[in-house]
């Protein structure tokens, strides 16, 4: 059972370009928005691989049109970069991707004021990082998750002191079931989660099975099983790894296209930040009784 929907209005402004030293190509943001209300959350929003800032609107605009200021970035990985897996920056951009994710935050009065004086009508007390696949791992880094060296250490820390909360959806696993090709190539994709304690729903499709990994679709629960509480776990029986769609409608990825898992997607994730957030938790709960009785296609746990 969706959350309500609100029946308002949305714009979006893009592109506005944030200052971000030394990266080499602009690092560009579309933020879309209710065009009325106060006290508006924020939520930044990380793509997955080769997607853009013009990605992933059934999810935006339905958390926009839920009241949320939505910020989203454009990575290097983007197809329009032309950045394949054998360039040499290939190596580094999981850091450029956290370092977008900063410089976002760092001057999210910036833009906020440039897309059409949000500024005065954002809670920038109330902020969010989500992420997809790639985007879901960088997100994580937000809220405290670190990547582990070859000796298996945990590296920095990366967490940003003005996020609350957060929902990782189709996230990396732990690096010891990755392919030998995913072991050699993607280095970065051994996250810690041990240290990330900023509350997060963690969402997961049952038929997701990745090529990177040698486990299966319960790969894409480890940051709920591993990391510290308090995290929650959406597991929807039949999504693959865009969830329905998530991305956009009818792309080459999306195996299992349905609108309603989409939005079941959405929804949850505006659920559980403005529960987390404390500015109500009626949606969540319905959400979760729901999903007790339910049928099982997908189900909520918390700790």
């Amino acid at each position: 059972m969706p959350t309500r929907h609100l029946d308002r209005r949305i714009v979006a402004v893009k592109p506005i370009t944030v200052p971000a030293p030394g990266r080499g190509v602009d690092l560009q943001v579309k933020v879309t928005a209710p065009v009325s209300g106060q006290d508006l959350p924020v939520i930044v929003f990380s793509h997955g691989n080769a997607w853009s800032l013009d990605g992933y609107e059934p999810l935006v605009d339905r958390w926009a049109a839920a009241g949320f200021v939505v910020v989203q970035p454009t990575h290097l990985d983007s197809r329009r970069n032309g950045l394949g897996w054998d360039d040499p920056r290939f190596a580094t951009i999981w850091r450029v991707r956290i370092a977008d994710l900063h410089a976002v935050l760092d001057n999210l009065g910036d833009i906020l004021r440039q897309a059409g004086g949000l500024e005065a009508r954002a809670d920038r007390e109330r902020i969010a990082v989500v992420g997809h696949s790639w985007g879901a791992q960088t997100a994580g880094t937000i809220l405290g998750a670190r990547v582990l060296d070859a000796d298996g250490l945990p590296g920095e820390d990366f967490s940003h002191p003005a996020v609350s909360a957060g929902a990782l959806i189709a996230v990396t696993g732990t690096g010891d079931s990755l392919t030998p090709f995913a072991a050699e190539h993607l280095p970065f994709m051994r996250p810690d989660y041990s240290t990330m304690t900023t509350p997060a729903l963690i969402v997961a499709g049952g038929k997701d099975r990745s090529q990177l990994s040698t486990r299966g679709p319960e790969w894409f629960t480890d940051a709920y099983h591993l990391g510290p509480a308090p995290k929650s776990l959406l597991v929807i029986a039949d999504g693959e790894h865009t969830l329905g769609g998530i991305a956009g409608e009818a792309v080459a990825e999306t195996g299992d296209e349905d609108p309603a898992r989409v939005a079941l997607v959405a929804d949850a994730v505006s659920a559980y930040l403005l529960d987390a957030f404390e500015v109500d938790g009626a949606a969540w709960t319905a959400l979760r009784d729901a999903a007790a009785a339910g049928d099982g296609t997908w189900s909520i746990s918390g700790r």
